[in-house]
């Protein structure tokens, strides 16, 4: 008799929810788990929210009277991803934070890109997973764009956010 093999944990669980539940934000979830990189582990919950709601948010966390498209909220202090180097992993069962997308925003934008809203909600939820794990586009060397082309184009995204920019 053999042993029966189980499925490997889930080194990323992802939980959405949303004020409008839509047909673009299903296996949002599941793409992100399946494209984050290797090195994910723990926890992430996504919330799709309404562009007042991220007007909101980023006004006070940013100080920017705007609605944005994607914003992230680190669970605690994240070590860049230079500190985390070598064969150290995050815990699995660590929750590494938030991340909030704008609809509306969403909407526009996958309008503007021509391609579907679930397309759009995929790529604002990996730039929004890099910035959970210590990725600064604004601060790095292009380490955080190498990072999401390479996780994109494997995923089978056209195109990342930071090259938008």
């Amino acid at each position: 008799m053999s042993a029966a093999r189980s499925a490997p944990p889930r080194r990323l669980t992802v939980t959405v929810t949303a004020d409008r539940p839509t047909r673009a934000s299903s296996g949002l979830a599941a793409f992100l788990e399946s494209a984050a990189p290797s090195r994910a582990a723990g926890s992430v919950a996504i919330a799709l929210v309404g562009d007042a709601r991220m007007r909101d948010l980023n006004r006070r966390f940013r100080g920017v009277d705007k609605a944005t498209d994607v914003l992230s909220f680190p669970a605690d202090e994240v070590p860049s991803p230079r500190a985390r180097s070598g064969a150290r992993k995050l815990k699995s069962d660590r929750h590494l934070g938030d991340i909030a997308i704008a609809m509306g925003v969403a909407r526009r934008q996958a309008a503007e890109r021509r391609h579907g809203l679930g397309t759009e909600l995929r790529i604002l939820a990996l730039h929004g997973l890099l910035h959970l794990l210590g990725y600064d586009h604004e601060r790095d060397s292009g380490e955080m764009r190498r990072l999401e082309e390479r996780l994109r184009r494997r995923a089978g995204l056209t195109e990342g956010l930071i090259a938008r920019i």
